[in-house]
């Protein structure tokens, strides 16, 4: 560049500095630089730190505690059904009546048979007695008297026999009213009048009892090793001591509403299936559960220990990790790795990874885009990450 050129531009730079001066662009006015991104807006909210109990999850069936099925005990033609299908019975309530007219005959007879024999008793005494009197004034040789006593005791043993066959006929004729033997809800009648009936194999209905019930479920071999090594460290008292308690939801319910305690469990693992067979009792005062109904149940799984609980909704996933974002000591996003247990009350328990000191975001996560963001936090329930705070 020549002289002439350089003068120029030297000109040049002169009058634009002048023009920005005019215009107060000068950098005595100029707003300081930004060295960083802005804060995020997030919420956040300090890590739970409670006494918790933890419980296990199962899928179950409502049984009753009794089921009988009614067959016959004698045989004949069903004369009546006394009851209304469906409805709830007492113990010794009539359910069905079987026509009686040969059994009522039946206890008439043996009560003849009854009255026969205690009239040859009767008289075989009268004959023992005179035999007696007569052996001991030599009229009749000692072989006749015990003849005569053998005769008494063959009347006695008649008589034995008369009264066990009226016990069967007045049996038979009370079978032939068949009544409920315990309180609960009468199903359909399977047989109707007029048809019949043979004893022991013809089913007529059934009756199930109502209060209380069973919930009957199967946990597999990891839960039952687990729950053997409790009760062996007294962490957790086995089920086949203790009334563990239970907790109870139907499909269309929300949560666990009923609470009932365990009964029994099985002797055995299923090896078809790795599974063993637990059982609780529920009371239903209102006929809430009907057998065959799907139960969730819940079944207490360790004693009462202090854990560390966050809110799911602030809980990332990077590959198979999980990690959530803590508010750091100058104010930014610092990730967390952490290992999480079992849902408790809505929240969920955090075995590592986390202290009870520890602020976490709960929302607004989706706009920090790499650890240490600033951040511009609002502390909120941890059970609510989405509340508005008031200013």
């Amino acid at each position: 560049m020549n002289e002439k050129s350089r003068a120029r531009s030297v000109a040049l730079c002169s009058v634009l500095g002048m023009a920005m001066v005019g215009c107060g662009g000068g950098d005595a006015d100029a707003p300081p630089a930004q060295s960083g991104p802005p804060p995020v807006d997030v919420n956040v909210s300090q890590v739970v730190a409670r006494s918790v109990t933890e419980w296990d999850q199962f899928n179950g069936r409502i049984e009753a505690v009794h089921r009988v099925e009614l067959r016959p005990r004698v045989g004949g033609y069903l004369d009546q059904v006394h009851f209304s299908e469906g409805a709830l019975v007492k113990a010794g309530d009539v359910l069905f009546t079987i026509d009686s007219r040969e059994y009522d005959a039946a206890v008439r007879r043996a009560k003849a048979v009854l009255a026969s024999a205690n009239t040859r008793l009767s008289l075989a005494r009268q004959e023992q007695a005179r035999a007696k009197t007569l052996v001991d004034a030599q009229a009749i040789s000692a072989e006749e008297f015990e003849q005569r006593r053998g005769e008494t005791q063959q009347a006695q043993a008649q008589i034995g026999t008369a009264e066990a066959e009226l016990v069967q006929a007045e049996l038979n004729l009370e079978f032939a009213t068949i009544r409920s033997p315990i309180d609960g809800r009468v199903g359909e009648a399977l047989i109707r009048a007029g048809n019949l009936v043979s004893p022991g194999t013809s089913l007529l209905t059934t009756v199930v009892s109502v209060d209380p019930v069973h919930v009957v479920f199967e946990g597999d071999e990891r839960i039952y090793l687990k729950y053997q090594a409790q009760a062996r460290s007294g962490d957790r008292p086995s089920s086949r001591e203790t009334a563990n308690p239970v907790r109870v939801g139907l499909i269309d319910e929300t949560g666990f509403p009923h609470v009932g305690q365990m009964d029994f469990v099985d002797n055995e693992l299923n090896p078809a299936t790795g599974t063993i067979r637990g059982r609780a009792v529920l009371p239903n005062p209102d006929g809430v559960f009907t057998p065959g109904l799907f139960a969730r149940v819940r079944l207490l799984g360790s004693r009462e220990h202090d854990a560390l609980l966050i809110n799911d909704v602030a809980v990332l996933t990077d590959q198979d990790r999980k990690y959530v974002y803590t508010v750091g000591p100058n104010g930014e996003a610092l990730r967390r790795d952490i290992v999480l247990g079992r849902d408790i009350d809505g929240l969920r328990v955090v075995e590592d990874g986390l202290t009870a000191d520890d602020r976490i975001v709960v929302s607004g996560f989706q706009r920090i885009f790499f650890p240490g963001a600033p951040l511009k936090p609002t502390d909120v329930p941890m059970d609510d990450p989405f509340a508005t705070v008031a200013d």
